[in-house]
């Protein structure tokens, strides 16, 4: 990756020519602190320079694990006309725990950007890097868009070593590798592929390599960036990777054989290869008890379809085939309509676009009335258009069951693809009537099952039929029968035939 911040030499021996090099290049900013320093018995002769961005270091730890030592050594008479001095200020003097030695420009820049501290001596092309990062940083907090009953109430932050920890904490196997990258030719911003040897496919990864090697863009800001960069199908509602801010969830991925892609400043990690059906689950599926998960899991499909359909349907039928509702019932759906001066596409239209509207604004007015106005808008919204004329009080149902079925859905790119294929088939229905739908149906079906992500098929496994895989998707088997892995070449899970010993009974 190009950087926009590059020193294209390497250090001089001169410590004045290195810091005017410094200085060039990041400019008189304010917010760089550079302290020179004299050491040893001949004071005016060599010198050293601390050299730091303010706020981007942790004070505590210049102070006490690098000045304070380096004035120390003066008791100790460091000798710096000898060559070896360097070596031995990095071996003895200084008590921080991170230090590496670089003779590049390049390299001491980006120490630089990244928090640490550089020591600079004069007379030596080497400069000392000191890890001395620590910005502030939220804490680790509850997932704020993907929360659970049952289940651990932590979630990533915008701190990737914060979130590598994470990982680490949930998996502490040898073989979690961790490949670190920069991204972003300003921001420069750090990205980690994290997967576990010996269970993630060896062509994924390096087809996530291979695809984020590619990116060359100004900036990095968030990992939504990066997924459109890398995503296999550009012009398609239906997401090819997923994301997620639960670290168990992310965990749970990688033993399954995903591989992970963290960035430096959201929360948010990125997941790949999914299939459709990933898309449904629920981190919580694997905490209740088998029989209840399956239930809540057909409630997701169910409410999934139906945020999707259930308004197209009712344009549907009540434009075109009136005759596949019951007599009492399409009575009373003419009474409704009887002073509503606009077709039921018009109509639909009308309130989908009211509550999206709404949905919008409960987002980005402040948290603490966000949701009142919401809650309020669509009551009084509704019921004052029932009372004008303007929408009949079915159509108030159907949106409503519709919006609240939307909501069911685990993942929220998931539930915007089924919002905007849900005007699709509105429109479809309210030119063709059921068969715009099936059409519109058959063309999404097959759209899918076009679908690739990171080579795996996206119906995966339905198209290509799987049947061993069946067991954790439209319905989840107890966990002693889950023996495979769906998207890893080491299939095995568990030990086979794992059952329980029946209970002893005590005699009396």
């Amino acid at each position: 990756m190009k950087s926009s911040l590059p020193i294209p030499l390497p250090l001089s021996t001169d410590l004045q020519e290195n810091i005017e090099l410094i200085l060039k290049r990041l400019g008189t900013s304010s917010d760089i602190i550079i302290r020179r320093m004299d050491i040893g018995i001949f004071p005016d002769t060599n010198a050293i320079a601390l050299i730091y961005i303010e706020g981007l270091v942790k004070s505590e730890a210049v102070n006490d694990h690098i000045i304070k030592p380096l004035l120390t050594s003066q008791e100790t008479e460091f000798y710096w006309n000898q060559e070896i001095c360097f070596h031995d200020l990095l071996r003895q003097a200084l008590t921080i725990s991170n230090l590496t030695a670089t003779i590049e420009g390049v390299d001491l820049l980006a120490a630089l950007l990244d928090g640490n501290t550089a020591i600079i001596a004069d007379g030596y092309n080497e400069a000392l890097i000191a890890g001395t990062t620590g910005w502030d940083k939220r804490a680790i907090e509850e997932p704020q868009t993907q929360t659970v009953v049952r289940g651990p109430k932590e979630s990533f932050t915008e701190d990737l070593r914060s979130n590598t920890s994470l990982l680490r904490r949930k998996i502490k196997s040898p073989d979690l590798r961790f490949i670190s990258l920069r991204l972003g030719r300003y921001t420069q911003t750090e990205v980690v592929i994290t997967y576990l040897d010996g269970i993630a496919e060896d062509h994924v990864v390096q087809e996530v390599k291979k695809r984020l090697d590619r990116i060359d863009v100004d900036s990095i800001l968030e990992s939504g960036y990066i997924e459109e960069f890398i995503e296999d199908r550009t012009y398609t509602p239906f997401p090819t990777i997923m994301n997620s801010e639960r670290p168990d969830a992310v965990a749970a991925s990688l033993l399954e054989g995903q591989v992970a892609i963290i960035v430096d400043g959201t929360p948010f990690v990125l997941l790949a290869p999914v299939t459709f059906f990933r898309f449904l689950q629920s981190s919580e599926d694997y905490y209740q008890r088998f029989d209840i998960a399956t239930f809540v899991r057909c409630i997701r499909y169910i409410s999934f379809f139906v945020s999707m359909l259930l308004p197209s349907c009712y344009i549907a039928v009540t434009t075109f085939h009136q005759e596949m509702l019951p007599t009492t019932l399409l009575i009373s759906l003419a009474a409704q309509r009887e002073g509503v001066p606009f077709p039921a596409i018009v109509e639909a239209f009308l309130m989908e676009i009211t509550f999206e509207v709404l949905r919008e604004a409960g987002i980005r007015m402040p948290r603490v009335i966000g949701s009142a106005i919401s809650i309020v808008g669509a009551l009084v919204l509704g019921q004052a258009a029932v009372q004008a004329g303007l929408v009949s009080a079915a159509m108030v149902i159907v949106v409503s069951f519709t919006a609240i079925s939307n909501f069911v859905t685990p993942a929220l790119n998931m539930g915007i693809a089924a919002r905007l294929i849900r005007f699709i088939l509105m429109l479809l229905a309210g030119i063709f009537g059921l068969f715009g739908i099936m059409a519109g149906c058959m063309a999404i079906l097959i759209h899918l099952a076009s679908l690739l992500s990171f080579g795996v098929p996206y119906l995966t496994p339905i198209a290509p039929l799987a049947l061993p895989k069946f067991r954790d998707i439209l319905i989840r088997v107890p966990w002693a029968k889950m023996a495979g892995r769906p998207l890893s070449k080491n299939y095995t899970r568990q030990a086979p035939n794992m059952k329980k010993s029946p209970p002893k009974r005590d005699n009396p």
